[in-house]
């Protein structure tokens, strides 16, 4: 195995890790750990000794320190930071001859504008848009890793004559549309589900398969989905009215309803395409039922922290199945 084979698998399992990670911060009401960027009460670790605290309680007098969510946020960019590392290395590895060129610099940027996204979202208070544009992005760096570390992982010829999932190759016409697809609308529901957390909506139909009661609630779409509101006030614990919140959430209900009965199709569908494809329909399927369990069980345990932090965990091994169909496709097909 290469040099870049291990950064990438390295950059690949950190990127998994960050994501859930990242998802329990926000769960566990820690956004706002450590209330500057990118240190902690201007220190570069939580402060602990006495002096510190009280230096830090007189700089920023409206968020007392918890030690508990400091070191959660902390720990969460020290974990990034390092995948940042590793992304920057890959960037420097494809500089060498026969070494993937595009995806490394692809994720260079979308890893810098991610360190961006992560200091908005503590400037800007918890802003919903800031929260789930990050959230966007570190999916985004996880199915870009994947789609490497698949290139690097298939290619016998790598590092020596061509650059593997740099660039497409032809595939299979009939399953790239429908795996592009499916890829379009996971992540429109993975969006769904970070502003249904962004906003708190998660517990606004506590009732299942009803919502407060009734199978369509009064919904305000206007309200639910206004994505700027300024920035003079905290989002933290959302501003949002109840409608506005069983607006999301009920929406997000109809989108994995909608993207549980197109991905149950699409299984069958590349169940009887035979060969590798049955493996790819069979993956997806199985990653599938694994997050409509964890979402049920959200609404029947009412939003127990780790199987929240699991629905997000679930969404990602989702996503990773979807781009493996989306790579065989382009790569295989």
């Amino acid at each position: 195995m290469t040099l870049f084979r291990r950064l990438t698998t390295a950059a690949l399992l950190l990127c998994s890790v960050v994501v859930v990670f990242g998802a329990y911060v926000r769960l566990s009401d820690a956004g706002l750990g450590c209330p500057d960027w990118p240190g902690c009460y201007g220190q570069l670790t939580v402060p602990t000794e006495a002096e510190h605290v009280e230096r830090a309680q007189q700089s920023f007098p409206e968020r007392p320190v918890e030690h508990a969510k400091a070191w959660k946020e902390m720990i969460h960019r020290y974990l990034a930071s390092t995948l940042g590392l590793l992304i920057v290395g890959l960037a420097l590895l494809s500089l060498r001859a026969g070494m993937p060129r595009v995806l490394p610099r692809v994720l260079l940027l979308l890893v810098i504008f991610q360190g961006l996204l992560g200091m908005w979202t503590v400037t800007w208070l918890l802003k919903p848009l800031a929260v789930t544009a990050h959230l966007l992005g570190g999916m985004a760096t996880l199915a870009l890793l994947f789609w490497l570390w698949l290139g690097t992982r298939e290619s016998p010829s790598f590092g020596r004559k061509r650059e593997s999932s740099a660039l497409p190759t032809p595939g299979r016409p009939g399953i790239r549309p429908v795996a592009g697809l499916a890829l379009a609308l996971l992540a429109g529901q993975i969006f769904l589900g970070g502003w249904t957390s962004s906003n708190y909506a998660a517990l606004a139909c506590p009732d299942l398969p009803t919502c407060q009661g009734r199978l369509w609630p009064e919904l305000d779409a206007g309200e639910a989905f206004t994505l700027w509101r300024g920035l003079e006030q905290s989002y933290e614990y959302g501003v949002l009215d109840n409608r506005a919140r069983v607006t999301i959430h009920h929406l997000h209900r109809v989108g994995a309803l909608t993207v549980t009965v197109l991905f149950v199709a699409l299984g069958a569908w590349l169940w009887r395409q035979g060969g590798a494809w049955r493996r790819d329909g069979l993956l997806i399927l199985a990653a599938l039922a694994l997050q409509v369990a964890i979402g049920l069980g959200l609404i029947v345990l009412q939003l127990p922290l780790v199987l929240a932090a699991a629905h997000n965990a679930g969404a990602a091994l989702l996503l990773l199945a979807v781009t493996r169909l989306n790579h065989r496709a382009w790569e295989q097909g």
